[in-house]
């Protein structure tokens, strides 16, 4: 038994230190490089929508849904969607989505963007993607009413502790609203 314990103790040192010594990499998550690329791109093409609703609308863009909250936790905002680009092409400087928060004092802040495509305007067994990111299946019946969809959230203009592609948000708000 006493042997078997040593032998043990052994087996588990190298194991343990291998990963104190992987944690104290100082190496970039893999795919980072990638997201912050597709988060500067959503930047650098919706910085005109960011305190201008006015021109969102002026571009096609139109409000939907209302504010949409999380089931549990944390919301989305109210999404302004341009009609004419549901049916793709996808494109990482033009978004179907913008998604603003309300605020008390009647401005809404643009906070994100969502990239939407109906599953009948695809292939069968298309997998979309955006920038190399994969687009999630929505199925239908849904709680929006819409056909089934692919989407991807992109959280630009507003921090996300959960990531910049999840779908919901525990730093937007629709108490404003």
């Amino acid at each position: 038994m006493k042997k078997l314990s040593h032998l043990m103790m052994l087996l588990a040192a190298p194991l343990a230190l291998g990963s104190f010594a992987l944690a104290q990499q100082k190496t970039q998550p893999q795919g980072q490089g990638e997201q912050d690329k597709l988060v500067e791109i959503v930047r650098s093409s919706t910085a005109q929508y960011v305190d201008d609703v006015k021109a969102a609308t002026s571009a096609g863009y139109s409000p939907a849904l209302g504010c949409v909250s999380g089931p549990d936790h944390g919301a989305m905002g109210i999404h302004y969607v341009n009609g004419s680009l549901l049916n793709g092409p996808i494109d990482p400087t033009h978004p179907q989505a913008l998604i603003y928060e309300p605020s008390s004092n009647g401005q809404n802040k643009l906070v994100g963007v969502e990239f939407i495509i109906l599953a009948g305007a695809l292939p069968p067994n298309s997998a979309p993607q955006v920038e190399g990111h994969l687009m999630v299946y929505v199925d239908g019946p849904n709680r929006y009413g819409l056909p089934p969809f692919y989407e991807l959230h992109v959280w630009a203009w507003r921090d996300n502790p959960q990531g910049p592609f999840v779908d919901w948000n525990d730093h937007v708000s629709c108490a404003a609203e």
